[in-house]
């Protein structure tokens, strides 16, 4: 499957929960540092190009990008102007965005939909703050601010409905329940700022976070005094990780080494696999939900990738 090239910096690449041939991208220009943004949503087709079927221009960046749980035309996306927009696919391009919220008062770094209660997604911001959204409501269902710096990623627990981590470059992980009224356990992870955090698909308890220190490691938070595992291999900045939703201890990461990174964390040689397709950052990875081995990343060089795992991401 070859590549697809966008016109502006990569940031985050979603495959779509409904169909395994969608994916949806979000970029920015300028390096996300000032201009327009733009999100792809790409068609692809395993004997052909990639093919796109829709894109929306924002004013400004496009940092991260999640499909709806319970509409298949339903996008949201995090923008650099502190905004969250709501992207509907089966209206036209002038009826879109259909909803933009903007209370965020910097920029929104990351967005994530639920996947148990599917009516609600979180957005996480340079604000210091994580907000908890529904789609009938114009406005934050709740404020979530306890990290003392940017929180650059939120992320739902894949079992329980009410629970969700987040990572930020206050260098704490924090596990949070939205019935509760202050984070309900505090993780010193890492030395220097976490850019990225995921949760196992398989064990609710098992949590992986993603460090400027160049590793990744894996948290039990039932006894998370020491990490399961720590993860070295990568030689900058840890940009983002996500846990396999096929296999239990398989997890792919992108750094800011331009290489994409596939770990299975429960065996010595931990590292099994390395991509070095990027020329410039790797921001985004993902693992098809639908497609089991089906990889696809992006980066500042302008370029999504789309392939399965033990192939060359460059062949056509």
């Amino acid at each position: 499957m070859p590549f697809f090239k966008t016109s502006f910096n990569g940031y985050a690449v979603k495959f779509s929960p409904f169909f395994e041939n969608r994916l949806a991208v979000a970029t920015s220009q300028n390096f996300g540092i000032l201009g327009n943004g733009r999100i792809h949503v790409l068609d692809l087709n395993p004997s052909g190009p990639i093919t796109e079927i829709a894109s929306f221009d924002t004013a400004d960046g496009v940092y991260d990008c999640t499909w709806s749980e319970n509409n298949e035309n339903l996008l949201v996306s995090a923008i650099a102007d502190g905004s969250v927009k709501l992207w509907d696919l089966a209206l036209p391009l002038t009826q879109n965005p259909i909803r933009s919220l903007h209370e965020h008062t910097r920029e929104v770094h990351s967005v994530d939909w639920n996947p148990v209660r599917r009516d609600s997604f979180l957005s996480s911001s340079w604000d210091d703050t994580i907000k908890l959204w529904t789609i009938d409501r114009p406005t934050s269902v709740r404020t979530f601010k306890e990290h003392a710096y940017c929180v650059y990623s939120a992320i739902w627990n894949p079992r329980h409905g009410d629970v969700f981590a987040s990572a930020s470059g206050d260098c704490t992980l924090r596990i949070w329940d939205v019935r509760e009224p202050n984070s309900t356990m505090i993780l010193p992870a890492h030395e220097f700022e976490i850019l990225s955090c995921d949760w196992n698909k398989y064990d609710d308890c098992l949590i992986a976070t993603a460090s400027v220190d160049k590793s990744i490691k894996v948290w039990d938070v039932r006894s998370f005094r020491v990490p399961v595992t720590v993860l070295n291999g990568h030689t900058y900045a840890v940009r983002k990780v996500k846990f396999s939703p096929h296999r239990e201890s398989l997890i792919a990461s992108c750094s800011y080494d331009m290489t994409v990174c596939l770990w299975d964390y429960q065996v010595e040689d931990a590292l099994v696999g390395r991509y070095d397709h990027h020329t410039e950052f790797a921001v985004g990875v993902d693992m098809s939900v639908l497609v089991e081995g089906l990889f696809a990343s992006t980066g500042w060089d302008e370029l999504v990738y789309v392939w399965q795992h033990g192939t060359d991401p460059r062949a056509p």
